[in-house]
């Protein structure tokens, strides 16, 4: 589509509009589970959203204020207080930058396909669940406990006519966001009943001015460093982490390929730049991307609007937004989380390696139980694993006798360290005749560990006073291999030009 025509102009909009009122009670919440005010989750939704829609890497994709940070943040709030949070905000934006810096957002595209459905699932259960906390309310003794009776009952039709009127809205058009259609008709219906429900309003109040700049009132010293640090680095890590997954789904829904360092590089401005202004930092959040996406706005002015129509509304709207029903909220990210959930997973078990399943559930069950990047880090290590040891029994040998009436080794395969067990048993140096040739055509030498296991097994031989004879084997490895070195046939140009993983290659 082409960026300035009509059609994209009017979808971008009303998309952004859509998002900035599904942002708003999000950023609350989040800034309530961080122990900040809700003004503190509205302008670091304001500043993100606008500076990575902006500059960022990835056109389409909504980042601000986000649970999975604020989670990290309670603990630092809790102890020291919210301007020693500013302060670790903006350490956190000066790692991501330097993150960027060394250009290694490129490092997702490691991540595995399961371990990419199981963040997408349980990120789609984790907002799901997250939206339950609506539906209590504070009792006698001011602890939350759930809903009941007429109230319940009230939020649940509006959520539920929410909902109808999201999925019947494109069948009789598209020219409007359908999420956009059901918060304003469950808006209007009920200021038209008088119908008596939780509003936005209910969270907290939207109202406000500019965000002002600060610096965070933390005194300047190695002691406050140590404070805050740890904090820091746990945060860019999980914002990196999320962000890049994010647009990597991004990627695969548009057909289209986004910048990760570009991203990663604008995240971490605009968290130095949320430090300074009173924010509690950010990174992408897959709800709200993905309403975005699925409505049409695939363009940075889709997230440009949203961030400039959530500071229209603390501003000067914010009468008018804190009187949306929360329910209507509710019905938009129920709709979501169907949307996000892969329900093609269910018909890959059975089809797929049970490995890859166990990846799946894994990383959905602890990024529901635990942490976002705890999960990520968790099904690439499980994934890295089970690559190794498949791999580790794919080395194989093939034994003959030339002419000379040497004994021939021809390997195939990978040597590196989870292979070498295996490597070694395939050799009977013992009943070995005195000449023994291990071809490596076939073959690849890929770590020290392997090089290791070369020399072992060239002394092995040695010490039982036979000729071991080492044919293709590639320059580095030959450089790296220090016992076997008069052991080695140089045949070029029929020799390997892969290169071994190892320190001393420099």
């Amino acid at each position: 589509m082409p960026l300035f025509s009509p059609s994209h102009l009017k979808s971008n909009l009303l998309s952004g509009l859509t998002v900035a009122l599904a942002l708003v009670p999000e950023a609350i919440a989040f800034a309530l589970v961080a122990q900040v005010s809700p003004l503190t989750g509205l302008y670091a939704a304001v500043l993100v959203c606008f500076m990575t829609s902006a500059f960022g890497g990835r056109p389409g994709m909504i980042s601000a204020a986000a649970g999975s940070l604020a989670v990290v943040m309670v603990a630092l709030v809790v102890q020291h207080g919210a301007q020693y949070l500013f302060a670790a905000v903006v350490l956190m934006g000066a790692l991501q930058l330097l993150f960027a810096a060394a250009r290694l957002g490129k490092f997702i595209r490691m991540v595995p396909h399961p371990v990419m459905l199981g963040f997408v699932n349980g990120l789609a259960l984790v907002i799901f669940v997250a939206q339950f906390g609506h539906f209590k309310t504070p009792g006698p003794d001011g602890a939350m406990q759930w809903m009941g009776g007429p109230e319940l009952a009230t939020m649940l039709a509006v959520v539920a006519a929410t909902l109808a009127v999201i999925y019947l809205t494109p069948r009789f058009t598209k020219a409007v966001p359908s999420t956009l259609v059901g918060i304003l008709a469950a808006s209007a219906g009920c200021a038209l009943l008088g119908i008596d429900t939780k509003t936005v309003g209910d969270l907290g109040s939207i109202a406000g001015g500019l965000p002002s700049f600060a610096v965070p009132e933390v005194p300047w010293n190695l002691e406050t460093l140590r404070i805050v640090f740890p904090y820091a680095l746990v945060l860019a890590g999980v914002g990196l982490i999320e962000s890049l997954l994010t647009l990597t789904l991004i990627d695969e829904i548009t057909d289209t390929r986004g910048q990760p360092n570009r991203e990663c590089l604008a995240l971490g401005a605009s968290n130095v730049v949320t430090g300074f202004f009173g924010g509690m930092g950010g990174c992408a959040l897959i709800g709200q991307s993905m309403i975005n996406v699925n409505s049409g706005g695939t363009g940075r002015l889709s997230g440009i609007v949203a961030s400039l129509s959530l500071l229209a509304f603390i501003l000067v709207g914010s009468s008018w937004i804190e009187q949306i029903p929360l329910a209507a909220l509710i019905g938009v990210m129920f709709f979501v989380c169907e949307k996000t959930f892969e329900w093609g997973t269910f018909r890959l078990f059975g089809k797929v390696p049970r490995a890859d399943a166990l990846v799946i559930v894994l990383v959905a069950g602890i990024t529901l139980a635990f942490d976002l990047a705890v999960a990520v880090l968790a099904g690439v290590i499980v994934s890295a694993l089970v690559f190794a040891w498949q791999h580790a029994k794919q080395i194989g040998v093939k034994t003959s006798t030339d002419a000379q009436g040497w004994k021939v080794y021809e390997l195939e395969g990978t040597l590196f360290f989870a292979s070498v067990a295996n490597f070694n048993e395939l050799f009977s140096s013992k009943e070995d005749p005195q000449d023994v040739v291990v071809e490596f055509r076939r073959a690849r030498v890929a770590d020290h560990s392997a090089i290791q296991a070369i020399d072992a097994l060239a002394e092995r031989y040695r010490a039982l006073g036979k000729r071991l004879h080492l044919r293709h084997l590639s320059p580095d490895c030959r450089e790296l291999l220090e016992k076997a070195k008069d052991m080695i046939e140089v045949n070029l140009p029929e020799d390997p030009r892969y290169h071994v993983a190892d320190d001393k290659l420099g």
